[in-house]
């Protein structure tokens, strides 16, 4: 368990760090992980696509450094976790109603996935609280194309998940939601819009599902950019994407009213992109004054 110690001392500055990072494999990204840690200094750590069992997380590392490891895996695919030293209680994995995935109804699945051919609730959502915070770690699906069953899936879900946190919004005033959402909310958030038009991500069932969301009295935390003029989170592997800037924003941060008026700043660690073997996303990090 975290030292406590660091939760009070945090609690009475009123001063905490949240982050969010897809890391794309925490194994491959583990001394990249770790040594962010150390320069960040995140109170609250939300990752996504882990790639990795529950009993497989690699804690040792980050519980040496005061952090309580949350993760919610299920082998080489998806996986969420939150790493917090302010408090890790209240620990909620997936959300009532998730909806299962239709192995079935997709002919790859079984063989991606390596599991039978029935309904998969995936681990993809797990909310903990930490501190004076509720926070949820969430790794929307894809939804590949427009005419896949993983499109309609991703709707279902986004649909079930804002009818699940409905009810955590009237009873956690500091509520926030964040992670990977795989939908880029405008236009503004796509380095060519115009590729983008018979794809997923930028449909606008998809960014209805966010408009709901953020009717629930969410705010969508814009971060700034380290560099160029607007702050992409993700970036495709495809030689020179990163370095030209030709990338999404698609991790967000989606914080309550009483939550959203105490940020000091937000910004996208570019940095963390940089390098050999990064993820393709870089993290989000957001700093309150409580």
């Amino acid at each position: 368990m975290a030292d406590r110690a660091t939760a009070t001392a945090c609690a009475t500055l009123g001063r905490v760090r949240i982050a969010t990072w897809n890391v794309n494999s925490v194994t491959a990204r583990l001394p990249r992980l770790i040594e962010w840690l150390d320069l960040a200094q995140p109170d609250v750590l939300c990752l996504q696509e882990i790639k990795t069992t529950t009993a497989g997380f690699p804690s040792q590392g980050a519980e040496q450094r005061g952090y309580e490891v949350i993760p919610h895996g299920e082998g080489r695919w998806n996986g969420v976790a939150v790493l917090s030293r302010i408090g890790a209680d209240d620990v909620t994995y997936g959300f009532p109603g998730q909806p299962a995935f239709d192995a079935a109804a997709a002919e790859d699945v079984p063989t991606l996935l390596d599991v039978p051919s029935t309904g998969v609730v995936e681990a993809r959502a797990l909310g903990v609280t930490c501190g004076p915070l509720r926070v949820w770690s969430l790794y929307v699906p894809n939804g590949r194309s427009l005419d896949s069953p993983h499109f309609g899936y991703k709707l279902q879900w986004l649909q079930a998940f804002r009818d699940a946190i409905a009810d955590e919004a009237t009873r956690h005033p500091n509520l926030v939601l964040t992670g990977d959402f795989n939908i880029a909310p405008t236009d503004a958030d796509l380095w060519d819009p115009a590729l983008f038009r018979t794809s997923t991500h930028v449909t606008p069932e998809e960014r209805q599902a966010l408009a709901d969301l953020r009717a629930l009295g969410l705010h969508d935390v814009i971060p700034r950019p380290l560099k160029y003029d607007t702050p992409y989170t993700y970036w495709d592997y495809r030689a020179g994407m990163f370095h030209k800037n030709m990338g999404m924003r698609i991790d967000l941060v989606y914080a309550s009213d009483p939550v959203a008026k105490t940020v000091t700043d937000a910004y996208v660690d570019r940095d963390a992109r940089k390098g050999k073997g990064p993820s393709d996303h870089a993290p989000v990090v957001v700093d309150l004054d409580l």
